[in-house]
């Protein structure tokens, strides 16, 4: 029999189950074929159903700048405490939203998205999402939190809605990675592991929930910058797999895994592969990628399902990834690959995850909306979706006393670096943030301006523009090259060529034609070109040409250049801005540098596309190498946070060029 059918069996015995132990009312105990019929799940609860949207998260979306933009998307409910399921005086509990849904639905397959988070001791490695519930209170998280929900999830009136449910996000990954002796440990890790309160939560959320015909639960799995190592991913695994027939559950109440919930990983990193090498050094080797088995989020979610399933999950378990604030887009986004002069030099220019490492996961700076919601978008994924509502905190950026049980994480401070499992980088984070899951309209309106693909256009596709092809030199000069090539093919339309020459990029077309200038005479001189469309994908590098230049005349001309400045943002304690660099030479600079001396108290934070240096008032940035050849007339530029209190007066820049 196949699996989804003796999934949908052991939910339809399950509903005399709940009525007969008082969590579902009389009228769940249906006639045997009203039962059947409401309990027969689907291998993918998303495939061709609406999916709700969230009213107040909506409201407040709606009401930000470019919000109306995003205000229909789907997002999760999170029901992260006690109270949140009866809700209170603004707020919306469990039955409300329920209710909502079932009008949205409108007789439809409908999904509704619910995030379930509340175990005893509740993220043990971090303050920020800290809980209501001590380390020993397994007891009434069963009684008071799961068996509640599962009452109402149970209600007949909810019985046409496909419920899906995110379950305790951090809690199992942090167990592998935190506890029992490995270097990050904690105590309050140590802890949960030796007392098994996250295992036998998570197993019992899963059988009483799983319990319900219409629910689809899904484990939370980390993301790959966490589980991603040979180390790592096994245990999680295995850990998991120990949780899913703990307490009462069996594999049979899981229905997939969510990965990247509430962070920032990039869904695919276009410009390298985990199967790249440089100089014949590996990608692996990179000081970002470290080691680590994956790149990105797609990769390893399909990675971690096979795991999955070959440790002994159903065949048709399916995958969920979380891509509300992992599109990296906006001025900042690398255009193509870093210069092949060193792996890490290849791997820094061209990666779109802008974070200073893996492990940032607060407010992050300079992040934006990823891939809207949408079903069945890769092989052995369900779907993306948007678990964590954009806008709302991930934790507050100093001490706040609350009634939430949250704690301060100096990761939320945008000015920490001691973090040894971050590697004593820079957290990352924006500042001025509120409690977690509180509303953070600053947060909110700098994951518009980023979004990736941008609002108002683009799309969900995930097929790559074809590989363009014969690419050849059209007139060649003592200073000059013309290219020209065959136009890919693509889904959603060709947006733009790459053209790079010896690896780095020199320049982009809107047809599949480019003019080289400024180079010098007699020299050879090889190019390829890559292929992105309107969705954000790109093709693989097209073969190489060679092309030597005449001789004689040389290239002559002089080098030069400007820079303007701009603000993105500005929340009174910091801000955002951009540099745009304009070659105004009349030959191609090798290099660049732009100095400005700050009129207040403005400290530079994080910069993204150039090499920093400041001293008090003096800041000096360079080309960060892959963009420091620009043609006459064109530009490049970088990016940059900062800090600052009283006024904040734009400065006088001055840019100097070599050729």
């Amino acid at each position: 029999m196949p699996s989804h059918l003796l999934r949908g069996l052991r939910s339809a015995l399950a509903v005399t189950a709940l009525a007969a132990a008082g969590l579902a009312p009389a009228a769940a105990a249906a006639p045997a074929a009203q039962a059947a019929q409401l309990a027969a799940r689907v291998d993918n609860p998303y495939t061709g159903a609406g999916v709700y949207v969230n009213p107040e998260w909506s409201a407040r979306a709606a009401a930000e700048p470019g919000g109306s933009a995003v205000a229909d998307q789907p997002t999760a409910v999170w029901l992260d405490r006690i109270a949140a399921i009866q809700g209170g005086p603004g707020a919306m509990g469990l039955r409300a939203h329920l209710d909502a849904a079932v009008t949205q639905a409108a007789g439809r397959p409908f999904v509704v998205q619910l995030v379930i988070y509340d175990l005893p001791g509740r993220d043990c490695a971090a303050l920020a999402s800290n809980g209501e519930l001590g380390p020993t209170e397994l007891p009434r998280y069963k009684a008071e939190f799961i068996d509640p929900i599962a009452a109402i999830l149970a209600d007949p009136a909810y019985a046409g809605l496909r419920i899906v449910n995110t379950i305790e996000i951090d809690s199992l990954p942090n167990l592998v990675t935190n506890a029992g002796g490995t270097a990050t440990a904690t105590p309050q890790c140590d802890t949960m592991k030796a007392n098994g309160n996250y295992v036998n939560g998570v197993g019992y959320a899963l059988g009483r929930l799983g319990a319900v015909p219409n629910v689809y639960n899904y484990i939370d799995a980390g993301h790959h910058g966490w589980l991603g190592w040979d180390s790592n991913l096994d245990p999680a695994v295995q850990l998991l797999h120990q949780a899913a027939t703990s307490a009462g559950s069996t594999v049979a109440d899981v229905q997939g895994f969510v990965v990247n919930t509430a962070n920032y990983s990039a869904l695919r990193e276009p410009n390298f592969t985990i199967d790249d090498s440089v100089n014949g050094t590996s990608v692996r080797q990179s000081k970002w990628v470290d080691w680590n088995r994956y790149v990105d989020e797609l990769g390893y979610a399909q990675a971690f399902r096979q795991r999955a399933v070959a440790a002994g999950f159903d065949a048709g378990v399916g995958m969920l990834i979380d891509t509300s604030r992992n599109g990296w887009g906006g001025a900042g986004r690398p255009a193509g690959p870093g210069p092949r002069t060193s792996v890490d030099s290849y791997v820094e220019g061209g990666r779109i995850d802008r974070r200073f490492q893996t492990g940032n996961w607060c407010n992050q700076s300079g992040a934006g909306l990823g891939e809207r919601p949408a079903a069945s978008p890769q092989p052995g994924i369900d779907a993306y979706v948007w678990v964590k509502p954009p806008g709302e905190s991930d934790g507050a950026s100093s001490r706040i006393a609350n009634d939430e049980g949250k704690g301060f994480d100096r990761m939320c401070d945008p000015t920490y670096t001691g973090n040894a499992r971050n590697g004593n980088q820079m957290s990352g984070a924006l500042p001025n943030s509120p409690l977690a899951g509180h509303w953070f309209s600053a947060q909110f309106q700098e994951l518009v301006r980023n979004a990736y693909p941008p609002l108002g256009g683009g799309s969900a596709d995930s097929t790559a523009p074809s590989v363009p092809a014969g690419l050849r030199s059209t007139a060649v000069t003592a200073s000059g090259v013309s290219l020209a090539w065959t136009a890919s093919t693509d889904n959603v339309g060709v947006t733009a060529y790459d053209v790079y020459r010896g690896g780095v990029l020199v320049g982009s077309a809107s047809t599949p034609a480019y003019s080289d200038s400024g180079l010098s005479a007699a020299t050879a001189y090889s190019y390829t070109v890559r292929a992105r469309d309107a969705a954000g994908n790109a093709s693989a590098l097209s073969a190489a040409l060679a092309v030597t230049t005449s001789a004689g005349g040389g290239g002559g001309g002089s080098a030069g250049c400007s820079a303007s400045y701009a603000v993105s943002s500005d929340w009174g304690a910091g801000f955002n801005a951009n540099v745009t660099v304009t070659n105004t030479g009349t030959t191609a600079t090798k290099s660049w540098r732009v100095t400005w001396s700050w009129s207040g108290n403005q400290q530079v934070t994080n910069l993204w596309n150039g090499g920093l240096s400041q001293s008090g008032q003096a800041v000096a940035v360079v080309d960060a190498g892959y963009n420091g050849a620009i043609a006459p007339g064109a530009s490049a530029g970088f990016g940059f946070g900062a800090s600052y209190s009283g006024a904040n007066a734009a400065p006088a820049l001055t840019c100097t060029a070599t050729s």
